[in-house]
């Protein structure tokens, strides 16, 4: 089973001319991957996958599972209507992923048992691990300490991505060691770590994955203060990165650096003027190429 530690990307989906660009994709990919991170996340939010279709999504997948065949890709699984979803994971899982990320279905805010039954079954239905997404702010609905709990239980169940804004839950689920906790909040990626968390999916490593690694790599070892300053250092721009709708700010220093266009799909719109100036005076302070 893969071992959801250290520093995952959750790639953004380039477009050129309303299409998926899949050559910057797949360049994007070899980048990334090169710089050490443990895994790529595709089809996430960060990837716009709300806004793809199916096959769009499996042709995401398609694409970086080509270009980066020795790095482990976990894919995104979001949906409301089960019989669908459970259809879609059959395709995916017919690919050589390692993980899928999946949230609770939106908008219809189920039960907390609801929950329990619906991770029961992706999970029943998975040949891979699965990688609970708690993101209340996107999904409308928590998942509590308790349902965690009882949804880890399944062998399958192998990690959660952490977004739910609850620290006392996130030092329970550590101190739990199951399932493996991933950062889910940039900002708190640091903290997370230093408590005992394994790793972070961190749409701001997209800029200088390389220091996002090492930092990640000195917690381990215990480097703490050597740590530190490599985060108060991204710090600045791992703040800049989310103060417009993500991935908006994200795919705008990609273009900066030269590594795609600037482009997203409605309703998403690209960064302001205001934001693109403050992301080039972090990327030159970061001596992002």
């Amino acid at each position: 089973m893969t071992r959801f530690t250290g520093i995952w990307v959750p790639l953004v989906t380039p477009f050129r001319d309303g299409d998926i660009d899949v050559s910057a994709l797949q360049a994007l990919a070899c980048r990334i991957a090169a710089a050490g991170v443990s895994g790529l996340v595709i089809c996430g939010s960060t990837g716009e996958a709300a806004a793809l279709t199916a096959s769009e999504q499996l042709m995401v997948l398609d694409a970086v599972l080509e270009a980066v065949p020795h790095c482990p890709v976990v894919m995104g699984l979001a949906g409301s209507n089960v019989a669908a979803l459970l259809a879609m994971q059959q395709r995916i899982q017919h690919r050589p992923v390692s993980g899928l990320l999946v949230p609770p279905p939106c908008y219809i805010r189920p039960s907390q048992q609801g929950l329990v039954k619906y991770f029961g079954l992706l999970a029943e239905a998975a040949s891979v691990p699965l990688v609970i997404y708690n993101i209340p702010y996107r999904t409308g609905v928590t998942i509590e300490l308790d349902t965690m709990r009882t949804i880890a239980r399944h062998e399958r169940v192998a990690a959660i991505k952490d977004c739910s804004g609850n620290q006392a839950m996130t030092m329970q689920l550590i101190a739990d060691a199951r399932p493996a906790v991933l950062a889910g909040e940039d900002q708190q990626i640091l903290s997370t770590l230093c408590l005992g968390g394994t790793g972070a999916i961190a749409a701001s490593a997209h800029i200088r994955p390389d220091l996002f690694v090492r930092m990640a790599q000195l917690v381990q070892s215990g480097e703490l203060d050597a740590a530190r300053k490599i985060f108060y250092r991204l710090l600045p721009i791992i703040q800049l990165l989310f103060e417009e709708p993500n991935p908006a700010p994200v795919k705008a220093a990609l273009a900066m650096m030269g590594l795609m266009r600037d482009e997203l799909r409605a309703p998403m719109e690209a960064a302001t003027a205001s934001m693109k100036e403050r992301l080039a005076h972090q990327l030159k302070r970061l001596d992002c190429r």
